[in-house]
C-alpha cells in the first residue's frame, strides 16, 4: 500500500556492495554513473505489494493507475517515466538476475514474490544496455531477495480482504535454506459506481497464493544457488462473466564468485519458467443491465527458458584510477500460444482459435567503469540477435472443424547494436554532476505478436509483423547530499522508434475481417510499428531532516510525451501516448511521534492521462492521500494501521467508448501485525 517517500527521493550517488549469502554479484560500480533509485527493506516493509512500494517512485506505475490488487495480468507491465506505458511493460525486472517478466506477454504478475521476500531493489532509469539486454527499453527494475532474518505479516482490511504472508530462512551446515510464501484473499470493489452502476459490473474479487524455496550452498570459493517457485492468482474483472486465472512456476540455478583483488569474479545462471493465463470475456449492453459471453481464452501455455554467463574484474586503471570490467552473454527463449473459443452465437461459441509462436534473443556484452579523483566514467556495448519463428493462427469452425483461418507467419530475424556511456563528477560540498547516453530494444512478446484481446466491447488484434522497439536517449543530472538534506534533479530525452502501440483501425458497431463484429460503442484496435515517440522531461526530488524523528520529502516528474504516426499512423502524430501523463508528483512525511509509534503520510497527485490512443477519451487528473501508524509492541512485534485513499477520491482508471468510467480503489482500511526475527 505505502511506500516510505523519503529514502525513495534521496538521490543516489553510489550504490553500496553489501555482503550476501545468495549466488550473486554485487551491483557494478558503474552503475553509480546513471539513474539509480534505491529503495531499502525498510522501505518495502510498510508496502504489502512490490508494485505499490515503485509506484512512491514518481512516473513508476503499471499501465493504468489499478496496482495489482485490481488489475488484470494483461495490464501488470511495469513502465518508467511516463515514455509510453504499455500492458506488456517497457521495463525489464529482474530477481537476482533472473527475469520476472512473463514469457507470453512480457507482464509481471507481482503476487509471485511478496515484499515480505525481497531485501532491497534498484530502480535503473534510462535504456539498460551492457548487461541486461532486450526489455529494459526505458530501465531496470532489479529485486535482491532476503538473505538474513525473517519477517511474518497478517493482515485483514476492507471489502473482504484477508493476506498473510513471510519470508525466512535457516543456516543448516555452511548452507542456508530459504523460503517465502503469500495467501490473500479480496471480496474487492466495483469499478463502475453511481447511476452508470447496473447488474453488469460486479467486484473485483482476488484470491492468490504462491511460495518460494531458496539454497544457497558454499562451493569452494564460490556460491549455489537454487531456487523454485509457484503461484496462481485469480480474479474478477468487474463484469459478470468475465475472470482471469494466472498460474506459474519457476525454476533456477545460479553459480557465482565474486570478484576481488587476487582474482576475477563471475556468474552463470540458467531458469526455466512455465505459465498459464485464462480470462474470459464479455459484450456488455448498452444499458449495463446484462452481459453476454465474447471470448473464452481457456489456456495460454507458455514456457521461457534462458542463461547467462558473466565475467568480472578489478585492474589498476589509467591516471592513477581504478577499473572494473565486465563481460557476458545470454539468451532467452520463449515459446507458447492461445487456445480460445469466440463468436458466441446462439447461445454457443461457435469457433476455436489457437494462436502462437516462437521467440528467441541472444546477446554478447561488455562494460567497464573507471573511478579516478573525483570522475566515475562508465560505459557498455552489447550485440543481439532476435528471431521469431514458428508462428501461426488458425481458427476452426465448432460445428464443421473445417478451417476458417489458417496463417502461418514467416521467420523474422535480426541484429540490435545498443550501447550506453555516462560520467559523474564529484564537484565538492556534496555536489555531483553526471551525463548519460544510452540506446536499447524491446523485442514484441508472443501475446502481441499472436493473441487478440477484447476488454468489454473494445476488440484489439495482435500483428505477427512486428519487429523490436528502440530507444535512443540522453540526461543530465545534478545531486546534493548532505547530513541532513538531499537534492537530485536530471534532464532528460528520449526517443522511441517503430513504438508498439495499439492503433484504432474501425469503429462499431460493424463487422471487420478477422476480428468479426464490434459492437455499439466499440472500436477495432490493432498493434502496429506506429512510428516514434518523442519524450522530454525532468525529474526533482528531494529529502530534509527537519529534526531528529522527522523527516520530510518530495519528487516530481515532468514528461511530455509525443507521437509521430508517420505514414503507419498519421492519425497519431502530435498525440500523446495513451496512459501517459504529464505530471506526477508526491510528497511525504514520516514522524517518529514516539519510541514506540511511528506516523507516516504521502500524497500522490497525477495530471489527466488519456485511455485511448486518439486522447478521445479522458481520465481526469487525480490526487490521493495515504496514512499509516506503526505501534511496536517490542523489538520483534509491531501492529499497523493504514488508510489508502483516506479522502475517498474517486480516481479515474478505465473510459468505455460509450463514456462510462472506471474507478480506481475507494478508501481503504487495514490493520496487521508484522512479527521480525
Amino acid at each position: 500500500m505505502f511506500a516510505e517517500t523519503a529514502s525513495q527521493a534521496q538521490p543516489t550517488t553510489q550504490v553500496e556492495e553489501v555482503t550476501v549469502t545468495a549466488a550473486r554479484l554485487p551491483p557494478a560500480a558503474g552503475e553509480a554513473a546513471f539513474s539509480v533509485i534505491r529503495l531499502s527493506e525498510e522501505v518495502l516493509s510498510s508496502a504489502t505489494r512490490l508494485d505499490e512500494a515503485l509506484a512512491t517512485v514518481s512516473a513508476v506505475s503499471l499501465f493504468r493507475r489499478t496496482s495489482s490488487l485490481a488489475a488484470n495480468p494483461t495490464t501488470q507491465g511495469m513502465s518508467l517515466r511516463a515514455i509510453a506505458p504499455s500492458g506488456a511493460g517497457r521495463t525489464l525486472v529482474t530477481l537476482d538476475g533472473v527475469p520476472l517478466n512473463d514469457p507470453f506477454g512480457g507482464w509481471v504478475i507481482w503476487s509471485q514474490l511478496p515484499t515480505e521476500a525481497v531485501e532491497s531493489l534498484d530502480v535503473v532509469r534510462g535504456a539498460g544496455a551492457g548487461p541486461y539486454g532486450a526489455g529494459a527499453l526505458t530501465g531496470v527494475i532489479q529485486l535482491r531477495e532476503r538473505d538474513r532474518g525473517g519477517v511474518l505479516d497478517a493482515s485483514v482490511s476492507e471489502y473482504g480482504g484477508a493476506r498473510l504472508a513471510g519470508s525466512g530462512g535457516t543456516n543448516i551446515g555452511p548452507g542456508r535454506l530459504s523460503g517465502g510464501f503469500l495467501r490473500e484473499v479480496s471480496d474487492g470493489y466495483t469499478p463502475v459506481r453511481g447511476a452508470a452502476a447496473r447488474a453488469a459490473d460486479t467486484p473485483l474479487d482476488l484470491d492468490v497464493k504462491s511460495a518460494f524455496l531458496r539454497a544457497d550452498i558454499p562451493v569452494s570459493d564460490a556460491a549455489l544457488s537454487l531456487r523454485a517457485g509457484a503461484y496462481e492468482e485469480k480474479r474478477g474483472a468487474g463484469l459478470a462473466g468475465a475472470r482471469s486465472t494466472a498460474s506459474g512456476h519457476v525454476l533456477s540455478a545460479t553459480l557465482a564468485r565474486r570478484a576481488s583483488e587476487d582474482h576475477a569474479g563471475w556468474r552463470l545462471q540458467a531458469w526455466r519458467r512455465e505459465s498459464d493465463f485464462a480470462n474470459t470475456s464479455v459484450a456488455v449492453a448498452a444499458d449495463r443491465s446484462v452481459t453476454t459471453p465474447a471470448n473464452d481464452q481457456y489456456q495460454t501455455p507458455a514456457t521461457g527458458w534462458g542463461a547467462n554467463a558473466a565475467l568480472r574484474g578489478r585492474n589498476d586503471g589509467p591516471w592513477g584510477g581504478r577499473l572494473e570490467w565486465e563481460v557476458g552473454a545470454d539468451a532467452r527463449f520463449n515459446e507458447g500460444e492461445t487456445r480460445e473459443r469466440f463468436r458466441y452465437m446462439g447461445g454457443q461459441f461457435t469457433r476455436d482459435r489457437v494462436a502462437g509462436g516462437r521467440t528467441s534473443v541472444a546477446g554478447l556484452y561488455g562494460e567497464g567503469a573507471l573511478e579516478t579523483g573525483p570522475w566515475l566514467i562508465a560505459g557498455g556495448l552489447r550485440l543481439d540477435g532476435w528471431k521469431n519463428e514458428k508462428g501461426r493462427r488458425l481458427e476452426r469452425d465448432r460445428g464443421t472443424g473445417l478451417a476458417v483461418l489458417d496463417e502461418r507467419d514467416p521467420e523474422r530475424s535480426g541484429e540490435v547494436v545498443s550501447a550506453r556511456l555516462a560520467a559523474r563528477r564529484m564537484i565538492g560540498g556534496g555536489w555531483a554532476a553526471r551525463a548519460a547516453a544510452y540506446s536499447g530494444f524491446r523485442p514484441a512478446t508472443l501475446n502481441e505478436l499472436h493473441r487478440p484481446f477484447r476488454v468489454g466491447n473494445d476488440l484489439t488484434e495482435a500483428d505477427a509483423g512486428l519487429v523490436p522497439e528502440t530507444l535512443q536517449g540522453v540526461e543530465a543530472g545534478l545531486a546534493f547530499e548532505g547530513a541532513r538534506s538531499a537534492v537530485t534533479a536530471t534532464l532528460f530525452w528520449n526517443r522511441i522508434e517503430d513504438a508498439v502501440v495499439n492503433v484504432t483501425i474501425g469503429q462499431g458497431p460493424a463487422t471487420f475481417p478477422r476480428a468479426g463484429f464490434v459492437p455499439a460503442g466499440g472500436v477495432l484496435r490493432q498493434r502496429r510499428n506506429a512510428g516514434t515517440i518523442e519524450a522530454t522531461g525532468v525529474e526533482i526530488g528531494a529529502r530534509r531532516i527537519v529534526r531528529d524523528g522527522l523527516t520530510l520529502s518530495a519528487a516530481v516528474s515532468i514528461t511530455d510525451a509525443r507521437m509521430d504516426g508517420g505514414g503507419a499512423a498519421p492519425q497519431l502524430t502530435g498525440l500523446r501516448p495513451a496512459q501517459a501523463p504529464i505530471w506526477s508528483a508526491n510528497v511525504g512525511v514520516d514522524w517518529r511521534a514516539h519510541p514506540r509509534l511511528t506516523l507516516a503520510a504521502r500524497v500522490r497527485y497525477e495530471s489527466r492521462r488519456f485511455e485511448d490512443d486518439l486522447n478521445s477519451r479522458i481520465l481526469d487528473a487525480a490526487a490521493t492521500a495515504d496514512v499509516r501508524a506503526d505501534w511496536a509492541l517490542n523489538d520483534r512485534a509491531m501492529v499497523w494501521l493504514t488508510a489508502d485513499n483516506l479522502f475517498d477520491e474517486a480516481v479515474e482508471v478505465s473510459e468505455t467508448g460509450a463514456g462510462v468510467a472506471g474507478y480506481g480503489p475507494p478508501r481503504t482500511l487495514s490493520l496487521g501485525l508484522r512479527l521480525t526475527y
